[in-house]
């Protein structure tokens, strides 16, 4: 049976893990199949970086996550659910701006005119 699990890393008294596809007959630490992301507990909050369409796709075949990796699981998809709708919002609040006019859509004119510059300069001089 394939697991989605963790292998430790890191030294003594400072794990972080990774987050692998592996024979559940394999050791914890030893050959895996897949490295899809990995996982840090003493970052706080917890650093946890993901490749959640891999992890899609060992579900599809087959793979059962072990109970921490599916908290993981949940908890990313959770954070990347609120990301998409943050920049919703924000796309939404700059749209509202644009229509009610409080943003200029069209770039202003430059208000340093070198023309008149070099003029001024020219006059200084003489």
């Amino acid at each position: 049976m394939v697991k989605i699990r963790l292998k430790r890393m890191g030294r003594k008294k400072r794990p972080f893990y990774r987050i692998v596809v592996a024979d559940s007959r394999s050791p914890r630490d030893g050959r895996n199949i897949e490295e899809i992301g990995y996982y840090n507990p003493l970052m706080d909050p917890p650093d946890v970086r993901l490749d959640l369409n891999r992890v899609d796709y060992w579900i599809g075949n087959g793979a059962k996550p072990t109970d921490t990796v599916g908290k993981i699981i949940k908890f990313q998809r959770e954070a990347q659910a609120n990301q998409v709708d943050e920049a919703a919002e924000e796309a939404n609040v700059a749209q509202e701006d644009i229509n009610d006019g409080t943003i200029a859509t069209e770039p202003e004119e430059a208000s340093y005119d070198l023309e008149n510059e070099v003029e001024e300069l020219q006059t200084e001089g003489e």
